[in-house]
């Protein structure tokens, strides 16, 4: 069913007879069990106030066309989003309720945070089909749940959004990336991490195993970009990697590359994505038995590349992280789950959430089945 209104959703979640499948541009392939109810109607943005860096919009609106708007005021989504279609060999048109829903967070997340930081309220219904509202479009404190945070990230298992607002940032002014050559994945991690630990405010840290590439985003002014550029490669001469610097149309252009890990689009296999302490990501890589792999978040994210059907996280093991099965084929997903598994504590917090939102566990049925 498509979903045009506030109210036309409240009156399809209080008449469901069965589990809905919440979709907005349906760009991420998300398995579907029952009716799909669709939110893309369900769009536009309502308010829009540059000099206080806020945003108003409704979920189903596009990104571009957020974007588009941001751009004629300089200014920008700041966090980054991925968009999945390249990868996932999806159409559709990504939408900032599926952005949030999943808190989908691009290389910038390493200096200004995930999407979630961004969001400054929302509206939704639960699967009572009650409306509740929670935060505004200034950041303050709250008492009892914060269901800014707690809805991004919950994918839609929790309540349909139906408003968004959020924080957005200036564009700044250019950006460049620094490139050293030659390193091997400790070497490369290890670069990184000196990096982030300089006063240079690097927002994107990045390394690529085949072609030995590890990459440092600067952005800001100019004169500040080319000081701390240089600044950067007086601190890396310790590597004895080879350096070269991608100007500003050439640094957007590999960042988009990282963003949506387009490495791995038109390759055959399953894509897992692993989350885990930046120093531990060429350990795990190693053990992981994929068959290629990058990071980003200056190791702290791990994007890898299997066999179908390789079960990665029985290969790694226990460690202090997770790892998302993002694309393989419905057997696998059926079999290994989607999601890490979680701990028992965890679990009974997870459940008695849903329980709260979703009493009759009506949303994106198909998600919790591949939970693993």
């Amino acid at each position: 069913m498509d979903i045009t209104s506030e109210d036309a959703l409240v009156d399809a979640v209080k008449g469901a007879s069965g589990p809905l499948a919440v979709r907005g541009g349906g760009t991420r392939g998300v398995p579907v069990v029952g009716d799909v109810l669709s939110v893309a109607g369900l769009n536009g943005i309502s308010l829009y106030e540059p000099g206080a860096l806020t945003l108003v919009a409704k979920p189903g609106t596009p990104v571009a066309d957020i974007e588009a708007a941001l751009a004629k005021e300089n200014q920008r989504l700041a966090f980054e989003p991925m968009d999945h279609r390249g990868l996932l060999g999806t159409t559709g048109t990504p939408t900032i309720g599926g952005i949030m829903a999943a808190n989908v967070s691009g290389p910038r997340r390493i200096s200004v945070g995930a999407a979630r930081d961004f969001l400054l309220g929302v509206r939704f219904v639960d699967g009572r089909g009650a409306v509740v509202k929670n935060g505004g479009r200034v950041m303050k404190n709250v008492t009892g749940y914060d269901l800014v945070k707690l809805m991004a990230g919950s994918f839609g298992t929790l309540g349909v959004l139906s408003e968004i607002s959020m924080k957005v940032l200036p564009r700044p002014e250019t950006q460049a990336t620094l490139v050293l050559h030659g390193l091997d994945d400790q070497g490369g991690v290890s670069a990184l991490a000196h990096a982030l630990g300089s006063p240079f405010e690097v927002t994107g840290a990045a390394h690529d195993p085949a072609g030995k590439k590890t990459l440092l985003r600067i952005e800001g002014f100019e004169t500040s970009v080319a000081y701390r550029l240089g600044q950067l490669r007086a601190l890396l001469t310790t590597t004895g990697a080879e350096m070269d610097v991608l100007d500003a149309k050439a640094s957007e252009s590999m960042w988009m590359t990282v963003r949506d890990v387009a490495i791995f689009e038109g390759q055959g296999g399953d894509v897992w994505r692993v989350s885990c302490k930046p120093s531990d990501g060429p350990e795990i890589a190693k053990r992981s038995g994929a068959e290629a792999w990058f990071y980003d978040w200056a190791g702290g994210l791990i994007w890898l590349l299997a066999s179908p059907g390789h079960d990665l996280r029985a290969q790694i093991g226990a460690f202090d992280g997770h790892a998302t099965l993002v694309r393989a084929d419905a057997e696998t997903v059926a079999r290994l789950g989607m999601f890490q598994p979680e701990t028992a504590g965890v679990a009974r917090l997870t459940a008695g959430l849903r329980a709260q939102f979703d009493p009759k566990g009506i949303f994106n049925a198909g998600l919790m089945e591949h939970a693993a």
